[in-house]
């Protein structure tokens, strides 16, 4: 397993690598999520998010994950021209991958190794669980699924301020 979360790499919606390397000196929020899902709606904060901070070395990486309840069921083509249609998302939306169990990605075991969730549960619970990473690249925030996205805003604010 990866020990430093610019080591990591994952394939994009187009199966192209992309490398975390790239992400040095930015603050990222990792998010599973799925377009059949009661949180699809955090799509709208997510974009606000992302296009409040974007210019000021943050950004956000949504993987799409089809492990809770089959809510994310369509190809990659589907889910980022979904993702576009209804919510005008411009942050990367990264290749359908699994979050838990024997076929987890890369990027995935890393952040659950890094920052447990509630009673110190690793797996992922369901869809938008979100991981905050702060420019060095150290895990600092897991949020649940129930976290909504502009509730972190204050906090990304202070850390892109730094």
């Amino acid at each position: 397993m990866s020990t430093s979360f610019y080591d990591l790499e994952c394939k994009d919606k187009k199966g192209e690598t992309f490398k975390f390397d790239q992400l040095k000196g930015k603050v990222v929020l990792i998010v599973n999520v799925a377009s059949k899902c009661g949180f699809t709606p955090q799509y709208k904060e997510l974009e606000e998010l992302y296009k409040k901070h974007q210019d000021k070395e943050f950004v956000i990486l949504g993987f799409p994950c089809n492990q809770f309840g089959k809510q994310e069921p369509g190809s990659d083509e589907q889910i980022g021209e979904f993702c576009q249609l209804n919510y005008g998302v411009t942050f990367p939306i990264m290749k359908k991958i699994e979050v838990n169990g024997n076929g987890a990605d890369p990027v995935y075991n890393f952040l659950k190794s890094q920052k447990s969730g509630l009673l110190g549960y690793k797996g992922i619970k369901w869809n938008f669980e979100k991981f905050l990473v702060d420019a060095n690249g150290k895990v600092v925030q897991r949020y649940s699924s129930l976290t909504k996205p502009m509730s972190l805003d204050q906090e990304i604010q202070n850390m892109v301020s730094k």
